[in-house]
């Protein structure tokens, strides 16, 4: 079964999930992903035009 991510099938997404979680550990996982969750988000609003202080007055 081709999942069609990158080319990548079940497999190889399996595999590179047991390297990460055998690199980082289970416990630096979700901080990892909230760093790159604030990452893509300041980059989309990078793209848009919106400055840093715009989206800290929201919060």
């Amino acid at each position: 079964m081709k999942l069609l991510i990158l080319g990548l099938g079940a497999g190889e997404i399996a595999l590179i999930a047991l390297i990460v979680l055998l690199l980082f550990g289970g416990a630096k996982i979700p901080e990892l992903m909230r760093g790159v969750g604030k990452g893509v988000k300041s980059f989309r609003d990078g793209m848009e035009g919106k400055d840093e202080n715009d989206s800290a007055k929201k919060e």
